[in-house]
């Protein structure tokens, strides 16, 4: 739900990567602003001291669908995170979506502002798309294979039929598959395109031999302590029924206003790691990342994170608030795969996230968690605690290998997986797109979804994902 588009230095890797020019920043500048329908905050119902700044010309005057805006309720907890990250040299910054992340703001969502409810590919694209005459949609229909000639040209899909039988949809020019970073792998591998081993395993016939499919899976994760809070936080919310019911009936359905409004998140930060904070070889690692390119990003999460197993239900009913700074990896070193577990779409892929099995990830996730305690500890964000004491993990906790502990056990991905059909040059083995989209070694053929990315960039990935699928959309009328 979160909108912003990385940095500048990740999008010329990314360019440098794939040897295409036309993913820099600026090229893709047009086919960020393309699909965005951009409103400034509703500055009458937000309150004072959560001005939401932004910059006007990194938006189009006439782009649609997607509605990005803030939310018409700013979290209480917020000004206060605004404050600590201040205070640990992290400063406010007017704009996440000009290509410079480092600093602070309260971040721009996709929010429709005429009713505060999410913008999604559905409630934009498809429902603006769904009468054309020219467009067919099968709902609740599975692809089980992409279908190939005998020439490794994809000339169709095939889909279950009726009493167990199986249909193919055709295509005159194109199949272009958008199944994510875990299904867009999946059904490449069962009809014929991924690593041999992985092929040979399940006795599919191999159409192309593509050692990447499913390979370098990049993902977020976050995680990070909470504490008691003098504000209302998502506690009461989880904790009040009657309370939820009267914004729901009221300010939310009627006023578009109130917490009911908010995604949680609504306050983000960004900064390279400390180089004091992490080991000298963590150090020499991230140095070979661009310049603006952060490491680390911190997240507003007013309520008691704790492990993730359930935000609802695992709230204190203590009678305190609580609210917690989660703190993600945006250059993770890690990778993680998508294998199968048989020939069959039927069957879910094994999925290995590989998150904190890079060392240099480890350090970086030690100092995110000392770097919120410092944020806390500051006076900024001391004067709004209700104990001076961390609730969770609590103090106990001090030491890098304890630290680290705790990440590994209270961790939760961002749900940012990508990369598993990694575009590159036709020369790299782990390749699976070319910067086309075109998946090598066959033609007629593409993958336009995250699964598709070079490399991941910092922050949230859907602004990408959109630029992305709007610039692949070019290409295919332009006959490229």
């Amino acid at each position: 739900m979160i909108y912003q588009r990385g940095d500048r230095g990740s999008y010329q890797r990314w360019a440098d990567q794939v040897g295409d020019g036309s993913y820099t920043f600026d090229n893709l500048l047009p086919y960020f602003k393309k699909s965005v329908r951009f409103t400034p905050p509703n500055t009458r119902l937000r309150a004072a001291n959560a001005s939401a700044k932004f910059v006007v010309s990194a938006f189009g005057a006439s782009g649609s669908p997607l509605d990005v805006s803030y939310a018409n309720y700013a979290g209480p907890f917020s000004s206060y995170m605004e404050g600590g990250m201040n205070a640990i040299g992290i400063p406010t910054r007017s704009d996440f979506n000009s290509g410079d992340l480092l600093g602070s703001q309260y971040c721009s969502s996709t929010i429709a502002p005429s009713n505060q409810k999410r913008a999604s590919s559905q409630t934009t694209f498809l429902e603006a798309a769904k009468d054309r005459p020219n467009l067919r949609i099968y709902s609740l229909t599975q692809a089980k294979k992409i279908v190939f000639d005998k020439n490794k040209r994809a000339i169709g899909v095939q889909i279950p039929g009726p009493f167990g039988t199986t249909s193919v949809l055709t295509a005159r020019r194109e199949v272009i598959l958008s199944a994510g970073a875990f299904q867009s792998p999946q059904l490449l591998m069962v009809s014929g395109i991924g690593p041999a081993d992985q092929l040979n395993k399940y006795n599919i016939s191999i159409v192309a031999d593509r050692y990447g499919v499913g390979r370098n899976m990049q993902d977020h994760i976050f995680f990070g302590p909470t504490y008691r809070y003098n504000v209302e936080t998502f506690t009461k919310l989880a904790n009040d029924p009657l309370y939820v019911g009267s914004q729901a009936a009221f300010d939310y359905s009627i006023f578009k206003r109130g917490p009911l409004t908010n995604p949680v998140c609504d306050y983000l930060a960004w900064e390279k790691a400390p180089r004091d904070l992490i080991t000298p070889a963590a150090a020499s690692v991230l140095d070979q990342y661009p310049a603006s390119w952060p490491e680390i990003e911190y997240l507003s999460a007013p309520g008691y994170i704790g492990d993730f197993s359930n935000l609802l239900t695992n709230q204190p009913k203590d009678g305190f608030q609580y609210a917690s700074i989660l703190g993600a990896i945006v250059a993770p070193l890690s990778r993680g795969s998508v294998t199968l577990n048989s020939a069959s779409v039927d069957q879910l892929p094994a999925i290995d996230p590989g998150w904190l099995t890079d060392p240099t990830d480890q350090s970086v996730a030690i100092a995110i968690y000392k770097r919120i305690r410092q944020a806390f500890a500051t006076d900024a964000m001391k004067r709004g605690l209700a104990d001076t004491q961390e609730y969770f993990p609590g103090l106990a906790v001090q030491t890098d290998a304890q630290i680290l502990d705790t990440v590994r056990n209270t961790l939760m991905t961002v749900w940012h997986a990508s990369c598993t059909c990694k575009m590159g040059r036709s020369d790299d083995p782990d390749a699976v797109v070319d910067s086309k989209a075109r998946v090598i070694g066959v033609t007629g053929l593409r993958v336009v979804d995250a699964s598709a990315f070079a490399l991941l960039p910092p922050g949230h990935p859907q602004s990408t994902v959109y630029a992305l699928a709007e610039k692949i959309a070019d290409d295919i009328k332009n006959g490229q």
